[in-house]
């Protein structure tokens, strides 16, 4: 009897069956009931959600304020923001109305007390200077938005498998950064800088609209089963106020990212004329700060030195065009010339050479922690000798000292060790006891308890 033939494939079949098979969301895939449950869980604050979110506040807010990068993101690992923008996304994507209630309720309670733990901090914080780290969550950009929809795309694909102890929900978490741009919004409140707060919440509404918006895609790609309603009137408000949400995330999101394209657009070609138009010969740019805005977009330089004729500024203003920079206003300040400095201008100037001289002074200090590490590593051998020579004259006639790590055969630093290589005097030698004394003497000495001691006669040399 004849075995029924796999039917013909084509090359192109073929392949099509292999990238489906790869990219196959249904392998290792939990059920769908066990992935709501676990969204659910991380929706509600309350008890040890709602402190572990206050005390990761304050790790958070002394990182930023601190300027250490490490904390902060120790603080994101911590954080448990992401079970209520999950908990939107998931409700947008079945349609559970009351789940969506949840979600925007805990969110909107976990923002509340995010922005009053940070405020009540950096009140009460003496260190009252904004770090870079601070000004780093002020200004999002287009990036900003990529990686919150496609952290929320990776978290929610994490989320929906039946191993959940992979690095993903951590690395999302540190990605995405919800937790700092909240403390920097609180930075603005306490320190009644409305500039700082307005920028700082507006990142994290982007990460959070976005990260929704990721798991929305997931959940309606898998094709989770939709929340039946027995009240066909229920069933129609329902959807209504669903509609209508949607509505309010989306559509202002989508104009929100537009904006943030269009100045990421502006500031690159702002900074491509900047850097191969302003060179004026004898001057120097000490601030130039690019400023888009829809219709009246303007590039503010602030020179210093020769000062550079109307002329050569009005060549350089025809050439904005050949940067896509048409309609922007080029404003050039110079030291000396019949045009002031305002108040915001100087602010601006000394803010900026602020940083800088803040980040040269972090440099030296790191240099100088180097340097003094590898002093205490060096040993005082010029010194060390003498008082062998003044101990030990008779025998010993040349000394060589040093110290230096020891390292396993996989290459990691097992000890660290005190190397002694005394050549001793033709007519002299050191017995035992007194190679045991010398080796206690070196231990005191350098204060190191590994010593290695070689001596050898002169006439071996």
């Amino acid at each position: 009897m004849n075995e029924p033939q796999e039917p013909y494939k084509s090359n192109w079949n073929r392949f099509t069956d292999f990238l489906r098979e790869r990219f196959n969301l249904d392998e290792d895939k939990a059920s769908e009931e066990e992935m709501r449950e676990n969204i659910n869980k991380g929706v509600e604050f309350r008890g040890t959600n709602l402190w572990v979110l206050i005390f990761a506040i304050f790790i958070a807010s002394i990182g930023l304020n601190v300027n250490s990068t490490a904390v902060i993101i120790g603080a994101m690992l911590v954080s448990p923001l992401m079970g209520p923008i999950m908990g939107v996304g998931l409700s947008l994507g079945v349609n559970d109305f009351d789940l969506m209630k949840r979600s925007l309720r805990s969110l909107g309670l976990a923002a509340a007390v995010g922005l009053a733990t940070s405020t009540l901090y950096f009140w009460i914080s003496p260190l009252s200077t904004a770090q870079s780290e601070l000004l780093a969550r002020t200004t999002p950009t287009i990036y900003d938005v990529l990686i919150a929809l496609f952290g929320g795309l990776a978290g929610i694909v994490a989320q929906s498998r039946k191993d959940r102890t992979s690095t993903v929900i951590p690395g999302v978490a540190i990605a995405t950064a919800l937790m700092p741009p909240l403390c920097t919004a609180g930075f603005g409140l306490a320190r009644g800088d409305m500039a700082f707060f307005i920028g700082a919440f507006y990142l994290f509404f982007i990460n959070a609209v976005f990260i929704a918006v990721g798991t929305f895609i997931i959940v309606r790609f898998l094709k989770y089963r939709k929340v039946a309603f027995v009240d066909p009137k229920k069933e129609l408000r329902a959807r209504r106020y669903m509609t209508v949400v949607v509505t309010i995330t989306l559509v202002p999101s989508v104009i929100l990212a537009y904006g943030i394209v269009q100045r990421t657009i502006f500031e690159n070609n702002a900074k491509n004329y900047i850097d191969q138009v302003l060179t004026f010969e004898g001057s120097e740019i000490v601030s130039a700060v690019p400023t888009y805005a829809r219709d009246s977009s303007t590039i503010e330089v602030i020179l210093m030195g020769k000062t550079v004729s109307e002329e050569a500024i009005a060549v350089a203003r025809n050439q904005l065009g050949a940067y896509n920079l048409e309609g922007t206003a080029l404003i050039v300040r110079q030291a000396g010339a019949d045009n002031t400095f305002d108040s915001h201008t100087l602010q601006s100037v000394l803010r900026s050479n602020t940083e800088i001289l803040d980040e040269k002074n972090r440099r030296i200090e790191q240099l100088q922690q180097l340097a003094d590490r590898y002093l205490s590593d060096t040993l005082p051998a010029a010194d060390i000798s003498r008082e062998l020579g003044s101990l030990w004259g008779r025998h010993i006639s040349r000394v060589s000292l040093s110290k230096a790590p020891i390292f396993t055969a996989g290459g990691t630093v097992a000890d660290t060790a005190v190397f002694c290589y005394i050549t001793t005097a033709a007519d002299a030698t050191l017995d035992a006891d007194q190679r045991q004394k010398l080796t206690a003497w070196l231990r005191a000495r350098t204060k190191m308890q590994h010593v290695e001691l070689e001596v050898r006669a002169e006439e071996e040399f």
